[in-house]
Order: C-alpha cells, then sequence, then structure tokens
C-alpha cells in the first residue's frame, strides 16, 4: 500500500519530518510518502493560508493518484483543499479534522479541541458544525504556542496537558483530539499527564496517526469518496493555473 502526505507548506524542515512521525503510524507494509507545495504558506493559522495552499495542495492530489498512490492525507486540521481535491482523484483522500470530529463523537458525548492558536477556534466550530457534530464540541482551547515553534516538545506537552485537563474539569470534555497535526506523536505523554492529574478515562486523540489508520482501512476495502458527491468538475477555460 502507498499513501502519500500532502503537507500544505513550503517549509523544507516539514518533508522529512513528516516521513520520520507519520511513520510508526503506518503498517510495516505501508509506503508512506511526503510532498511538500512548491507554491504556498510557511504554515496554515488562518483562512487566508488555506485559500493561498489549496491549489497546490489538489495538484499534488492529482499526481499522487498519478504516481499510483493508493491514498492521500492532507497534513492539516484545516483540511484545506479537500473537497477540491476529491472532485479531481478517485483514491480517498482524507482530512485529519473531519476524520478527528466524526471519531471522536463516536467515542465521547463530549469533545474538546486543543489547538495551537486562539486565532483557530473559529475553524473548529466551522468544522464541528459541517461534520454535524456541533452539539458535542465542548470547547476549544489553545496552548498558544505556534505552528513553527511546536518542535519544543516539552514545552508542548506541558502546554496540551494543562489545557487538556482545564477542557476536562471545567468544560466537560469527554476526550481530548489535538488541533493540529505537528503535535502528532503526543498523545500518550498527554494522555500520562492527565491520568498523573488524576484524571483518567480520557482518551486522546492524535488526528495525525489516525488519519493513516483510516487512508489504510478505506484503501484496504476499495472504499473511497462518492463521486456522486465529488463529480469531477466540467472542463473549461481557468486562467492562471
Amino acid at each position: 500500500m502507498k499513501i502519500r502526505v500532502v503537507v500544505p507548506s513550503i517549509t523544507k524542515e516539514f518533508d522529512a519530518l513528516g516521513l520520520e512521525q507519520y511513520s510508526p503510524g503506518a503498517r510495516p507494509d505501508t509506503e508512506l510518502s511526503v510532498a511538500l507545495l512548491d507554491k504556498g504558506p510557511a504554515s496554515i493559522e488562518s483562512r487566508y493560508d488555506e485559500m493561498v495552499a489549496v491549489p497546490d495542495v489538489v495538484r499534488k492530489a492529482v499526481e499522487a493518484e498519478k504516481d499510483g498512490v493508493d491514498a492521500v492525507i492532507i497534513d492539516c486540521m484545516a483540511d484545506p483543499g479537500l473537497e477540491a481535491a476529491r472532485e479531481m482523484v478517485s483514491i480517498p483522500v482524507i482530512g485529519p479534522g473531519e476524520t478527528a470530529m466524526h471519531v471522536a463523537a463516536m467515542l465521547a458525548h463530549r469533545f474538546s479541541v486543543v489547538t495551537v492558536l486562539d486565532s483557530a477556534a473559529p475553524m473548529f466550530d466551522r468544522h464541528a458544525a459541517r461534520t454535524g457534530v456541533a452539539e458535542r464540541l465542548a470547547s476549544v482551547r489553545a496552548v498558544n504556542i505556534p505552528v513553527l515553534e511546536l518542535g519544543d516538545t516539552e514545552r508542548v506537552i506541558k502546554a496540551l496537558t494543562e489545557q487538556s485537563a482545564m477542557a476536562v474539569t471545567h468544560d466537560g470534555a469527554h476526550l481530548i483530539v489535538f488541533g493540529c497535526t505537528g503535535m502528532i506523536g503526543l498523545a500518550g505523554d498527554v494522555k500520562k499527564g492527565l491520568e498523573d492529574l488524576g484524571i483518567a478515562g480520557v482518551p486522546v486523540i492524535d488526528p495525525a496517526i489516525l488519519a493513516v489508520k483510516v487512508a489504510e482501512a478505506l484503501a484496504d476495502m476499495g472504499l473511497s469518496h462518492s463521486k456522486r458527491t465529488y463529480p469531477l468538475p466540467p472542463e473549461k477555460e481557468i486562467v492562471g493555473y
């Protein structure tokens, strides 16, 4: 099986880092590859960043299908270009944001998202509404650490644990969803941190690893998005792309 992780960023460090971080979540027989954007933002922290990233995200998904890839993951909780990419390809295209929302609603009555910046909160409100789980979203909290600073693992784990604890004790969350794929690999640390604070039985979803597992499952079952929902766009003149 081949899975392509499309990183909606031009930041070169995310190339090797993405492969290193996603690999532990994949099966031994899954071949992972990473594609960065040729044109786009350094990171995604706004609707404008999303808009700038979308054209190349879609192009990378098309390239992945031509390369014989079985599924594509868009490496961002904003899921930039998710629906447009699905229109352009027939292989599964997985958005970690959409996927995490659905699975969180399966596993808990109420859940909270702990993301990078306060400014990202409206995005998760929109995600929850679009996926039909708005009434299950207890809160959106932020560690207030920019995406490009998530490499400071000790600081990130501490902040994630603190905000997750607040989400449970103050907001009534029964489950925590990381609000950035750059937090990949930290779910176990945060779950243990919560347990050390006396907060047990609270699942912590790592959306990036979850996306790998869902991509593998869909490809195994020969399932992909409906082309009645995401039909191929009609051919027409488009200037500049």
